[in-house]
C-alpha cells in the first residue's frame, strides 16, 4: 500500500525530492491549489512527477456519507484505506456578509472538527465513540486530509483560514505524536496556513500529556473536557479518572503556556440532573480559582440508547449566571447539528449497524 504524501512535513518532503525547493511546489499544489493527482502538478518535471506516483497517494480518505443540518453543519463520514472510518464535522460559526449593493464584506467563519483516533480509550458514559472499542490512532496525514477534504468539498478558498478543534472520535492526546505533527503540517506557511492559535486541543485530562504538549511549545489553545467537579461524579463519567484526578488535571494546566490574550478552556457537558446544580457551579468556581480560563457550557447532545438527557435552557441560563455573577468568564456553546447525526459517533455507529 503506497503512503499518502500527506504524511510528510516540508522538511521531510525537502529529503525525498531533489532538489529541495521542489517540497515547497508540491505544498503548494497540495494545500493551496488542492491538486487531485501528481500529474496536476505542471511546474514539476514529469519524471518527478512519475516518481510521486510511483511512491505515493495523495489523500488517505474518502467521504462516504455526509449529513448537512438546517444550521449549516456538515457532519463528515470518512473511509480510511484499511476500511475503518471516522468522522469529522464543519461548523458554520458565521455567515458570509454583504453590503446592500451585494458586495462580500465579511468571509464566513467555519471551524473544523477534526478525529484523531479511530475509537477511543476514555470510556467516557455520554459518549457513543467508544461504544465501539479502541481500534487503532489516525496517521498525521488522516488527520491532515479531514480538514483538507472539507475545504475542497465545500469550495473553501485556499487562503480562507478555517479553525479547528481536536475534538472529534478519539483522545488526540493518546496520540502525541501524530497530533502534534498534524499541527506543524497545518501551520506550514507554504501549506494550509492556519497558525497554531487556531488549533486547539481538547482533551478529557491526561495529565500528563497536557504537561508534555505544554513543553513542544506549539503554541496552540488547550481546551479541558472537565465532565464534572468532584472525583466521585467524574469517575462516573469517565473511567480514566482514576489514573488522572482532577487535581493533577489542574495542576497541568496551571503549567501550561498560554498566549497573554488567550484563556484556557474548560468544556463542561451538561447533562440533565446529573452536573446542571449550583452546588455544582460553586465547585467549578472553586476548582479554576487561580487559572486564566473561560467555561464553555455544552450540552448534552442525546443519541439512541442513553440515559443522559439534555437539560433544560432555564436551567443553563442560571448556571450561566451564577458563574458570570462571580467573576468566571462562560458561554453556553449553542449546539449545532441537532437534527443530524452530530454528537461524536453517531454517524459512524449508524452506518455500521447497516
Amino acid at each position: 500500500m503506497k503512503l499518502s504524501i500527506l504524511e510528510y512535513t516540508q522538511e521531510e518532503l525537502e529529503e525525498l525530492v531533489s532538489p529541495r525547493f521542489r517540497a515547497k511546489q508540491i505544498y503548494n499544489w497540495l494545500y493551496q491549489k488542492h491538486a487531485e493527482s501528481f500529474d496536476e502538478m505542471a511546474n514539476l518535471p514529469k519524471k518527478i512527477r512519475h516518481e510521486l506516483t510511483q511512491k505515493f497517494n495523495i489523500s488517505p480518505v474518502e467521504i462516504v456519507q455526509k449529513q448537512k443540518s438546517s444550521d449549516g453543519s456538515i457532519k463528515y463520514l470518512f473511509q480510511l484505506e484499511d476500511g475503518h472510518t471516522v468522522e469529522a464535522v464543519l461548523l458554520k460559526m458565521k455567515d458570509a456578509q454583504y453590503d446592500e449593493n451585494g458586495e462580500l464584506i465579511h468571509h464566513a467563519k467555519f471551524t473544523v472538527c477534526v478525529s484523531s483516533q479511530v475509537g477511543c480509550k476514555v470510556g467516557c458514559a455520554f459518549c457513543l465513540t467508544a461504544k465501539g472499542g479502541f481500534i487503532r490512532n489516525l496517521s498525521a496525514g488522516e488527520i491532515v486530509a479531514q480538514v483538507l477534504e472539507i475545504k475542497k468539498d465545500n469550495q473553501i478558498e485556499s487562503n480562507r483560514r478555517v479553525n479547528i478543534v481536536y475534538m472529534g472520535m478519539g483522545e488526540p492526546l493518546d496520540n502525541l505524536d501524530n497530533l502534534s505533527k498534524a499541527i506543524k503540517i497545518f501551520s506550514n506557511e507554504n501549506g494550509l496556513s492556519i497558525s497554531p492559535k487556531r488549533q486547539t486541543v481538547s482533551t478529557s485530562g491526561i495529565s500528563s500529556k497536557i504537561k508534555k504538549l505544554g513543553q513542544m511549545e506549539l503554541g496552540v489553545q488547550l481546551a479541558i473536557s472537565l465532565h464534572a467537579v468532584d472525583d466521585e461524579l467524574r469517575e462516573e463519567l469517565i473511567t480514566m479518572n482514576k489514573a488522572y484526578n482532577i487535581a493533577s488535571i489542574i495542576d497541568a494546566v496551571k503549567s501550561f503556556p498560554v498566549n497573554t490574550r488567550k484563556r484556557v478552556m474548560f468544556e463542561y457537558p451538561v447533562i440533565k440532573d446529573v452536573n446542571e446544580d449550583i452546588k455544582s457551579a460553586k465547585r467549578l468556581i472553586k476548582l479554576l480559582e487561580g487559572i486564566k480560563s473561560k467555561v464553555n457550557l455544552i450540552y448534552f447532545n442525546p443519541y439512541q440508547g442513553t440515559k443522559c438527557k439534555r437539560p433544560e435552557p432555564e436551567q443553563m441560563k442560571r448556571f450561566q449566571e451564577y458563574l458570570l455573577s462571580r467573576g468566571l468568564l462562560c458561554t453556553i456553546r449553542e449546539s449545532k447539528g441537532i437534527d443530524i447525526s452530530a454528537a461524536c459517533g453517531q454517524l459512524r455507529e449508524q452506518e455500521l449497524k447497516r
